[in-house]
């Protein structure tokens, strides 16, 4: 019964700090940009007027000098708000299956997505088995949380639904949150990572949600800090030893799956 109370309680400020401004209200300056960065900002986002966050999460190069494809994948905040023109436009970008990473609890209270016509739903529930102090964490997208994305019974088997099926799916692939920041940014940061983009180029693509939602540094309600990121990436190696082990034995991702990946979103 507390995990449940302390969810819900953690759900309310979630909602809130999700509602900041309009989906088009950027702040002043992006983060500095890498020379991996083929993409800018403005042709990055979607234009989405009733979904915060939203972006293509390729036009990236990596380190081995590939692209990765845009038009392919896609990052955003929850989708209960959308527009029939955002449907629209999600239709037009061919997204196909679309993987809301909420708790049972966001769904409930937020609403459940509104999806373009055809797209197949799927719903990766990452932190709604974590431990109650995770779910205070939430508040503030604190370590506790990130180290949670590693750590937590059943996150490992959401990321990795999200990875296999932008992998095998002929189709556009969209993935959010609620604020499309944390649990977004973490499936982001992996999937590049697994690309062969470099670290500062993560960061760059983690930290654009401070961007697109107008947050303020240090604003962690509505922002992100590479501190969090960091938290994240320390864990994958306190639990696993390496990244690589990470994709292989936490998410269980086989060669082929990351053989796919690679095919399907590397020029």
């Amino acid at each position: 019964m507390r995990n449940r109370a302390v969810q819900a309680a953690a759900v309310v400020t979630i909602a809130l700090s999700a509602s900041l401004g309009s989906a088009t209200a950027f702040a002043a300056d992006p983060p500095a940009a890498t020379g991996s960065v083929l993409v800018d900002t403005d042709n990055r986002a979607l234009g989405l007027t009733g979904v915060l966050n939203a972006r293509d999460a390729g036009g990236y190069r990596t380190v081995d000098g590939h692209t990765v494809r845009t038009g392919l994948v896609f990052r955003t905040g929850d989708l209960s708000k959308a527009t029939a023109a955002d449907l629209a436009e999600l239709a037009s970008s061919n997204v196909a299956s679309i993987h809301d990473l909420r708790t049972s609890y966001e769904q409930l209270f937020m609403g459940v997505d509104k999806v373009p016509a055809g797209a197949a739903e799927h719903h990766d529930d990452i932190i709604g088995q974590a431990p109650p102090q995770v779910m205070v964490s939430t508040l503030s997208a604190g370590t506790d949380l990130y180290r949670a994305f590693i750590t937590a019974p059943g996150a490992n088997e959401g990321f990795a639904n999200v990875l296999r099926d932008i992998a095998h799916n002929p189709g556009g692939v969209l993935f959010h949150c609620t604020a499309g920041k944390d649990r977004t940014g973490w499936t982001s940061a992996v999937l590049l990572t697994i690309l062969g983009v470099d670290k500062d180029t993560v960061y760059y693509d983690y930290l654009l949600s401070n961007y697109y939602r107008g947050a303020k540094d240090g604003d962690m309600m509505n922002g992100v800090t590479a501190s969090a990121l960091d938290s994240a990436f320390d864990q994958v190696n306190k639990s696993y030893g390496s990244f690589d082990n990470y994709v292989r034995d936490g998410l269980k991702l086989s060669d082929a799956d990351v053989a796919a990946l690679q095919a399907k979103l590397l020029a």
